[in-house]
């Protein structure tokens, strides 16, 4: 399984905002952004050359390392919007947030994605009844999320809920029972992402 392992909060640093990877951590003062608000590296504050292709740039790399997945990942997901009905950013972002990881991120089954995909790739939840151990895994419509009876994992489900305040409106969680369902697909003002989706398209359309 093809992933990203390198310093979380490196990648905070060099967006220049909080991406929330770490869960817990970002919310505290031990936050990379808080306490260095610079981008790594030996040339981090040097003075940045504006552009528009850069700006674009940051824009898909910010996108993509918020929803923790790889450039040839990523691409897959912009073809697959660009060939829907509708507009292609739009799409992209709906295609992403329905990623199983993503979902029990935005329920506060899981502290960040991170800890979502090793909760998926052990096999603790299910849907619609059936163990689904994919975090790209895309969750339609009316699809139901589980824990799998018997996971030793409920107490760490039961710590990440405490830090959810609100559920996205396309979705519905029973943290009591920790179960939820997927009502409908996102419009684009649910889907609370620091993301410029124009920019993205605007780039591969190059």
């Amino acid at each position: 399984m093809a992933r990203d392992t390198g310093p979380q909060c490196k990648q905070c640093r060099r967006e220049g905002q909080k991406l929330f990877l770490k869960g817990e951590r970002c919310l505290t003062d031990k936050c990379g952004v808080e306490r260095r608000s610079y981008p790594p590296g030996e040339h981090g504050r040097g003075r940045l050359r504006a552009s528009e292709y850069r700006q674009q740039l940051r824009e898909k790399q910010k996108a993509r390392r918020y929803y923790q997945v790889l450039e040839k990942q990523f691409r897959s997901y912009y073809d697959k919007a660009s060939r829907q009905d509708g507009v292609t950013g739009e799409n992209l972002l709906r295609l992403l947030e329905r990623r199983f990881d993503n979902v029990l991120v935005r329920l506060g089954f899981a502290a960040s994605r991170r800890q979502a995909r090793q909760l998926i790739r052990h096999g603790h939840w299910q849907v619609n009844g059936r163990r689904v151990d994919i975090p790209s895994y895309q969750l339609k419509p009316d699809d139901i999320v589980s824990i799998r009876s018997g996971s030793n994992a409920e107490t760490t489900v039961r710590v990440a809920t405490e830090l959810i305040s609100t559920v996205p409106p396309w979705l519905q969680a029973d943290h009591d029972s920790l179960t939820a369902k997927v009502l409908r697909l996102p419009e684009r003002d649910e889907i609370d992402a620091p993301i410029s989706e124009q920019l993205i398209v605007e780039l591969y359309s190059k």
